[in-house]
């Protein structure tokens, strides 16, 4: 007769839960790192009893927002390069659809979450609950049916066994390498406090390792095929090479074959910046050194990346009218994008195998030396970009380049939304796998501090440092408070410059005015006069205001001693980016218009989307 356990279904479902493990480097660890949650009516007499029963094997963190919480455990994801994760507790209501945007950026970025929110009765009594959202002609729905789109596998739990195969599910999604994204249990607040006699068994330790699917033989011989007829090769490598482990073996493919690397928002640093054939970043926000080279390439090996427009740059970046692309991905829905020859496979496993196919196979020399002569090329551009100034409002490039001389390359760089990812992603030179940390998928204001959270919490013994600007800060900045709350020291640098600086420019750019982006720009009676070093410092941090790059670099050397979060705001100019690099970005332009300016930006539209290569 199978050995049973009585436990309510909340109690269950943390105990399986503090069970799973993963193996890093030869060391047994639990593979969540635990558990956020801000209760409510929803979740705290259910699972919040069951997590205290936990909280030894499973850590419960108290965050201030719900959003902030679940960026924190994707970024511990991120950091952890998808081996351990978290997951995150919230109560029906807004709570739970506070969650919704963390979701959605965990699905685009493919990074692991388990999502917990409370949900209605099951048995209907009381009905409404307190915070249920009512369908008129629906009585299953719940405010948690949000999740559904952008969840990797949803389940409502009715019944306190049906959590025994839901969590079976939950964990195959979490850990499996080419559907790995977020996973939502909604959990019916009754059904939490329901007890059921589960298997003793369901609850023994569980070890998951990943999971490394190697290339069809024949898929195999074609890229092989492909890549020795290519005069003009290229590699794009994204994150799956860096969540694959895969950072060595791909220099050594470059190496040998002497194909020179490009590398995605996603992929940054899977080669060090000082790689010698690293053209580092490419597409809307690349270099010179690799937009010119995707412009000859006539191949281009796709490792690990989901080719979206800024990398493509919408379409119209790859110049070579009989390119041909290798999608080298784990998930086959990546790797047949665009009319690709499909390799599906990890990628560490499938450089390794197409490197022994390959043989004895070089680029030709005259392709290696154009690549280090455009990087060469590039780095004195940077250089320029980036170099000190006594400029009253500095360019953000300018505080890029501070931050660097300040901090060095080994530290872990975080950053998402606004202007700061596409000068990161020319300008900072990456140091080892996983140093650059940039959300940018989902592109979402917001993500940074908490990030930083989240990041820090996987690698405590890391320099974490954030660059944020002023609006993306304003959005969401609670998680100073929890940082220094938990003790772990974050290095926030602030770029303030009074607005949406990004979608300014990008709105000049297509001919617009200037309009409700910049403070200044947008309806008002007062311009505000934020003081976010007194803001900052409310929440326990320790903040100052920094007057020129000079004593911006001062502030940061005196950051790397201080024990607890540090930030340090700068005043930047709103109107510059760097100009050299780049690409063009199909933002759609009016058709009609009464300005002269943005008619004038339509027809340069219209003749950009002519170099667009539709279907290929």
């Amino acid at each position: 007769m199978t050995a049973t356990i009585r436990l309510t279904m909340a109690q269950a479902l943390t105990r399986y839960l503090a069970a799973q493990m993963t193996e890093i480097d030869g060391q047994r660890l639990p593979i969540f790192g635990g558990v956020w949650a801000i209760f409510g009516h929803g979740n705290v007499a259910g699972l919040g009893e069951a997590l205290w029963h936990e909280r030894e094997r499973l850590p419960t963190f108290r965050a201030h927002n719900e959003q902030a919480m679940a960026h924190a455990a994707i970024a511990y994801a991120k950091t952890n390069m998808r081996r351990r994760f978290m997951a995150a507790t919230t109560s029906i209501g807004p709570g739970a659809t506070n969650l919704v945007t963390a979701a959605a950026l965990a699905h685009v970025n493919r990074l692991p979450v388990l999502l917990l929110p409370g949900d209605v009765f099951a048995g209907r009594v009381p009905d409404p609950v307190l915070q249920q959202v009512e369908d008129f002609g629906d009585g299953t729905v719940s405010a948690n049916d949000c999740f559904r789109p952008v969840s990797r596998y949803f389940d409502r739990i009715t019944r306190p066994e049906q959590i025994i195969p839901a969590l079976a599910r939950a964990m195959q999604v979490l850990t499996d390498p080419a559907e790995c994204g977020p996973v939502t249990l909604a959990l019916c607040q009754d059904v939490q406090a329901e007890a059921y006699d589960y298997p003793e068994s369901f609850f023994a330790e569980h070890l998951w390792t990943p999971r490394r699917p190697r290339p069809d033989r024949t898929e195999l011989q074609a890229a092989a095929a492909a890549l020795k007829a290519a005069k003009k090769p290229l590699i794009i490598a994204g994150g799956g090479v860096l969540y694959s482990g895969a950072s060595d073996d791909l220099a050594r493919f470059s190496t040998a074959t002497g194909i020179p690397v490009c590398e995605t928002q996603g992929g940054k640093s899977a080669l060090p910046d000082d790689a010698p054939l690293n053209m580092a970043a490419i597409g809307v926000t690349g270099t010179s050194a690799a937009n010119r080279l995707a412009a000859e390439a006539d191949l281009i090996l796709a490792v690990g990346t989901r080719l979206q427009d800024f990398t493509t740059g919408s379409w119209a970046l790859f110049g070579a009218s009989e390119k041909g692309i290798i999608g080298l991905n784990v998930q086959a829905f990546d790797a047949g994008k665009h009319r690709a020859l499909p390799l599906v496979s990890d990628a560490r496993e499938g450089l390794t195998e197409l490197f022994a196919a390959l043989g004895n196979w070089q680029a030709p020399e005259s392709w290696v030396a154009n690549a280090r002569d455009g990087k060469a090329d590039w780095r004195r551009q940077a250089d320029e970009a980036t170099a000190a100034t006594n400029a009253a409002l500095p360019s953000d490039a300018q505080v890029i380049g501070a931050v660097q001389r300040a901090l060095g390359s080994d530290v872990v760089l975080l950053h998402a939304a606004g202007g700061l990812p596409g000068e990161l992603h020319k300008l900072w030179q990456a140091g080892p796998p996983g140093s650059y940390h940039g959300e940018y998928g989902f592109s979402c204001m917001g993500y940074e501090i908490a990030g930083g959270l989240g990041a820090k919490m996987a690698r405590p013994d890391k320099e974490v440092v954030v660059m944020v600007g002023d609006g993306s800060y304003l959005m969401l900045n609670s998680e100073i408070a929890t940082s220094v709350m938990l003790g772990l020291k974050l290095t926030i640098v602030l770029l303030d410059n009074r607005g949406f600086g990004c979608i300014n420019r990008l709105q000049n750019a297509t001919g617009s005015a200037s309009f409700n982006n910049l403070l200044k720009d947008a309806r008002h009676e007062t311009l505000p006069e934020i003081d976010f070093v007194a803001h900052a410092a409310s929440m326990g941090a320790i903040a100052t205001k920094a007057a020129s790059i000079a004593e911006l670099e001062t502030a940061l050397a005196q950051a790397k001693a201080n024990t607890r979060t540090t930030i340090v705001v700068i005043d930047t100019d709103p109107l510059i980016s760097t100009g050299a690099g780049g690409a063009w970005w199909d933002v759609a332009v009016p058709e009609v218009s009464q300005r002269e300016q943005v008619r004038t930006a339509r027809a340069n539209y219209d003749e950009r989307r002519k170099r667009q290569t539709v279907g290929n």
